[in-house]
Parts: structure tokens; sequence; C-alpha cells
């Protein structure tokens, strides 16, 4: 048999060109992944900065319109309550100055549980990650 054209099972030969294959196989695989892993962490990225925008936006605006409101019906409300209800100056600007922090602190809460309902950490790219590592770490039985 020493002189025949078969295949030895026993011969390094196949084995080398198999285990070649499956080490190719094994870091296209991880190189998949680890795209795909990108890939998932961009798009939370992307997600979040949307919402944070969003957030801003809403907060901003909240700031802009509180404080243009306030300086200007500060001035009317307290000669109002002045002049019609004869309250002395600094009690008029007690009473409308309290209810505008009021106003300001809702705003301010609003934005907060805003900001308060999403992580901007890519939370489903992380558990995706640790699913693979864990997959990857664990012997297979």
């Amino acid at each position: 048999m020493t002189g025949s054209n078969t295949l030895d099972p026993l011969s390094a030969e196949p084995q080398s060109s198999s285990v070649t294959g499956l080490l190719a196989g094994i870091l296209d695989d991880a190189q998949k992944l680890v795209r795909q892993q990108l890939d998932m962490f961009k798009a939370e990225i992307k997600e979040d900065l949307s919402r944070t925008k969003r957030a801003s936006e809403f907060g901003g605006v909240g700031i802009v319109l509180m404080t243009v409101g306030g300086l200007t019906l500060v001035a009317f409300l307290v000669n109002l309550l002045h002049e019609q209800f004869q309250f002395s100056m600094w009690g008029s600007c007690l009473i409308i100055g309290s209810l505008l922090l009021v106003g300001g602190l809702a705003c301010a809460v609003a934005a907060w549980n805003l900001f308060e309902r999403f992580n901007p950490m890519p939370d489903k790219t992380f558990k995706a990650l640790r699913e693979n590592l864990t997959w990857k770490t664990q012997p297979q039985t």
C-alpha cells in the first residue's frame, strides 16, 4: 500500500487542509460577527442621539418660552396686583415670581423625565455582545 494513490486516514495532509478551512471559516464568522456588532452599535447610537436631540429641543423651547413669557407677564401682573388690588409692590412681585417659578419647575421636570426614559448607552449591542461572548466561552457539549 505504500505505492498506492489513496489517502491514508492517519496522514496529516487531509487534516491540515480541513483544519485550515475550519480556521478560515471561524475567522470569517468572527469578522461577520464583529461587523454586525458594530452596525448594531451605530444604529443604537443614532437612535439615542435622535432622542437626545428631541428632548433637548423641548427643553430649550420650554426655557425660551418661559423666559420671554415670564419677563412680559411679570411687569404686567406686578403692576396689575399693585394698582388694582392695592398690594404692595414687593408683595405683587412675590406672588407673580412664585407662580412663574412653579411653571418653570414643571417644564424642568418634563424635560428631566424625557431624559430619564432612555439610557444613552447602546444596551442592545452590549447585551448581544455579552451573549456572543458567553456562547463562545462556554464549553460545547
